[in-house]
């Protein structure tokens, strides 16, 4: 019988048929079989008891993904706010947003080899860095990683991946750490967009409805702060990292389709080395243009700005790999989460006004959020689930009223009065 993964729910593990009856042809049978009654008592007892046992360990699996899903959301939170936060503070020393972006882009040279250490201590299968490289090469195609897959599938990547963190940055220069976190996370309203367009994924109302808020959020931002150039260009800046955020999930997906954690590790470490290769240019022509300019080297606090890379490559490992020990929606928590985070913070450090237009608008943009959180299926279960308690309750009250008793049933007959056997 093969090992059922942890994402199986334990109720259909345990109510599961297939599985109840390939656990009661593979019993023993006794030579000499005992009495009918006898049979069907044991048989119920054995696969009680193993469904049972079946349940408990199910419901163990389910109970730590869900205490790993709580720590993942935590990290999540606190690495993303805490990015924003010191990228915030960082910009206060050292204007240079590009070069902040340059700098924590080159730290991804370490997904592969942090990849190949968990391989490492996890797999059974032991395989040299060179194997794993070729076999998580495949990825590109049978003639794997070469110079014209290096520039028509990864290069596109390195740019929508730096320009995503550029304008993300930028923007914090602009306008308060709340209403950045706030308005990236729109970022999911657009990927479903694309997707429906681009990739013809499926029609679902509630995510039009989702992404209805986030526009009507969008706008609403806008008009917290009055219109003034200043906070409608920080506006329009993280909107257009939140755009190209979706973007490049939506080619990834049309492009590469789905990546294993090997695979993933790789991508992100090429993206790394696209960074050194070909955006190294452009910081170097900021600082002798003067545009991104610091006095000298000593000057430059390097404390904050491997800090910031350091929460950054955080938060890109539990958000690319974190579902290997949690489910997907609780990463996506951890984001939605961060926006409360700055917003406690931006009110002990800075003079933001929380007025009601402000505080409208994060709300409807993390409904819109939460939203679209909701799983394709989500109308069916529901409707599975009203039916289920319906009839439940049904049966109930069907009990309740048939046995008033032990071994006393009464049963629902409409009583005739008697004929009469008189005659005129």
């Amino acid at each position: 019988m093969k090992k059922h993964s942890a994402r199986v729910a334990p109720l259909s593990a345990c109510n599961s048929p297939v599985l109840t009856l390939t656990k009661v042809e593979g019993d023993e049978r006794p030579q000499e079989s005992p009495a009918p009654t006898e049979v069907q008592m044991q048989g119920g007892a054995e696969v009680g008891g193993r469904g049972n046992r079946s349940c408990w360990k199910c419901s163990i699996t389910q109970l730590k993904k869900f205490f790993w899903g709580v720590a993942v959301i935590l990290c999540v939170c606190s690495s993303w706010s805490g990015s924003t936060q010191l990228a915030k503070s960082t910009f206060k020393k050292f204007d240079a947003p590009f070069t902040l972006t340059w700098f924590a882009t080159n730290w991804n040279f370490l997904f592969f080899p942090l990849y190949y250490i968990g391989y490492v201590s996890k797999s059974t299968e032991k395989q040299s860095p060179q194997q794993r490289y070729r076999e998580c090469c495949q990825f590109f195609g049978d003639n794997g990683l070469t110079v014209k897959v290096f520039f028509t599938k990864a290069a596109p990547f390195g740019v929508l991946w730096t320009l995503t963190n550029y304008l993300y940055l930028h923007a914090i220069k602009k306008i308060n750490t709340t209403d950045v976190s706030a308005l990236f996370c729109c970022n999911k309203a657009f990927v479903f967009l694309l997707s429906w367009i681009v990739l013809r994924d499926r029609f679902m109302g509630v995510r039009i409805v989702a992404a209805i808020l986030a526009i009507a959020g969008i706008v609403m931002m806008t008009y917290a702060d009055g219109f003034h150039s200043h906070s409608v260009i920080g506006i329009a800046l993280v909107v257009g990292s939140a755009s190209t955020s979706a973007l490049y999930k939506v080619l990834f997906k049309l492009l590469l389709g789905s990546a294993k954690f090997g695979e993933a590790a790789l991508f992100l470490t090429i993206l790394g080395v696209f960074n050194v290769l070909f955006i190294t240019c452009i910081p170097v022509i900021l600082y002798f243009t003067k545009v991104e300019h610091w006095s000298s080297f000593d000057a430059v606090p390097w404390g904050n700005l491997c800090g910031f890379a350091v929460l950054l490559l955080t938060f890109n490992v539990l958000v690319n790999f974190g579902i290997a020990i949690t489910y997907p929606t609780l990463i996506s928590f951890g984001i939605v989460l961060s926006v409360p985070v700055n917003a406690v913070v931006d009110h002990y450090t800075s003079e933001i006004v929380f007025n009601s237009v402000r505080v409208i608008a994060i709300v409807i943009i993390g409904l819109g959020f939460l939203l679209l959180l909701l799983p394709e299926e989500w109308d069916v279960w529901i409707i599975k689930l009203l039916t289920h308690l319906k009839v439940r309750k049904k049966e109930e009250n069907t009990e309740g009223n048939g046995d008033i008793g032990p071994g006393l049933q009464i049963k629902s007959r409409r009583v005739q009065p008697p004929k009469s056997t008189f005659t005129h």
